[in-house]
C-alpha cells in the first residue's frame, strides 16, 4: 500500500513560508508558524517564537537564503519537500548545488514543526 504521493501541490501555509523566505520577510515567515512550533536546522533546535524569530532573522533573512523547490512528497500528516538553497551564507565544504530536505507538519493553518536536513544518499 502506497501511503505517499509525489506532488507539486504544497499546503497553502507551506507555500506562504517559501514565498516569505524568498522575499526576505521576517514577519511573513513568522506568520506561517504556529505559536507552539519547533524548528530544527543544522542540528539546532528553536522551540519558541523568540528563538525561531532570531533564527529567521539571522540565518534566513540575514543570509539572504532562497529556496527553489525541486520535489514535494505528501504523506499522511507530513509534507516532505526538497529545495535548492542559495544565499550569502558560508558555503565552505558544501556542494555547488545545495539541496536540503524539509520535513513539515501543519495543524490549524500553521507550521507546527520544520526539520531541515542535508540528507545523504541511501546506502540501499
Amino acid at each position: 500500500m502506497n501511503t505517499h504521493t509525489r506532488t507539486t501541490v504544497l499546503p497553502d501555509v507551506v507555500a506562504a513560508y517559501i514565498d516569505a523566505v524568498n522575499a526576505f520577510d521576517v514577519d511573513a515567515v513568522m506568520a506561517t508558524f504556529a505559536d507552539t512550533a519547533v524548528v530544527n536546522d543544522a542540528h539546532h533546535e528553536f522551540a519558541d517564537p523568540a528563538a525561531i524569530r532570531a533564527w529567521v532573522s539571522r540565518e534566513i533573512v540575514g543570509d539572504k537564503v532562497t529556496m527553489d523547490v525541486t520535489e514535494v512528497v505528501s504523506r499522511p500528516g507530513l509534507t516532505i519537500l526538497r529545495a535548492r538553497y542559495d544565499g550569502a551564507y558560508d558555503k565552505t565544504n558544501l556542494p555547488d548545488e545545495l539541496v536540503l530536505t524539509n520535513y513539515v507538519t501543519v495543524a490549524d493553518d500553521g507550521i507546527t514543526s520544520l526539520i531541515i536536513v542535508h540528507n545523504q544518499p541511501s546506502p540501499y
